[in-house]
């Protein structure tokens, strides 16, 4: 059975846009609900996906951060390049981090890292544990025997992890630039995240540069916080941060 890949999206609502970043392993159904949520309120939304996501979790393993980095910037560049003056940024996890490092090269409207990792420390054996589950995941989405399954995954153990060791790169990347953001921050994290240390929410907090910044906590919530119980409350949160930005441009 062929799986049908996710797609980038672009959701058109006003003259204000809002890039959309999903997570490592991910896809743009990670913020789909988020950004429908944003377009009946006027905000136009895109979100790429990246290389080596939403296909073969074999394919996932040849890619690093800087091949996914390449698709946020082409992604910041398609707003711009369709007319759209301000942007703001929301990523989740990976997406989060990818968040930062384009509030430092860019000049974003605001910025909502949800979930997003700044410690490192056992970091790999997460990010080990949750690829192993996401390739088996993928494996039966594809209806696939179990006796293949179990082949293919004992195969793909034996993969290099040089694609978990970028994630810590940019991660530690990342920590050297955020006393260097200025933009308007709303920091979200969950209560029950499972894959990223809590504490990293804490961390951006205290460390960025912005003179405008909250952190946000969603006690009930799992690392996908996006798709989790506390959803509709997140998203009004995010509208409500939106609105408070000094844009230039009606919507």
């Amino acid at each position: 059975m062929k799986v049908i890949p996710p797609k980038p999206f672009t959701f058109e609502g006003g003259k204000r846009a809002v890039l959309l970043l999903h997570a490592f392993t991910g896809s743009s159904a990670d913020v789909r609900q988020l950004g429908r949520y944003l377009q009946k309120r006027g905000y136009t939304c895109h979100a790429p996906i990246y290389k080596g996501h939403g296909v073969p979790p074999e394919e996932l393993m040849k890619t690093s951060y800087k091949d996914w980095w390449q698709d946020v910037e082409n992604g910041w560049q398609k707003l711009k390049n369709e007319g759209y003056e301000e942007i703001a940024v929301a990523g989740l996890s990976l997406g989060g981090a990818f968040t930062l490092k384009l509030a430092e090269e860019q000049e974003v409207k605001g910025i909502i890292p949800m979930c997003a990792p700044m410690t490192t420390h056992n970091n790999k054996q997460r990010l080990h544990k949750g690829v192993l589950q996401y390739a088996k995941q993928q494996k039966q989405l594809e209806k696939k025997e179990e006796d293949q399954i179990k082949k293919e995954m004992e195969e793909f153990e034996q993969l290099p992890l040089d694609t978990l060791d970028s994630v810590n790169k940019l991660v530690e990347d990342v920590q050297s630039l955020l006393e260097d953001i200025e933009a308007p921050a709303l920091v979200v994290q969950a209560g029950k995240d499972q894959m990223v240390d809590p504490k990293s929410a804490e961390i951006i907090y205290e460390s960025i540069g912005s003179e405008q910044k909250e952190l946000k906590w969603y006690e009930d919530s799992p690392h996908v916080i996006t798709i989790g119980p506390e959803k509709d409350q997140l998203h009004e949160d995010i509208y409500e941060f939106l609105e408070q930005l000094e844009w230039e441009t009606e919507k």
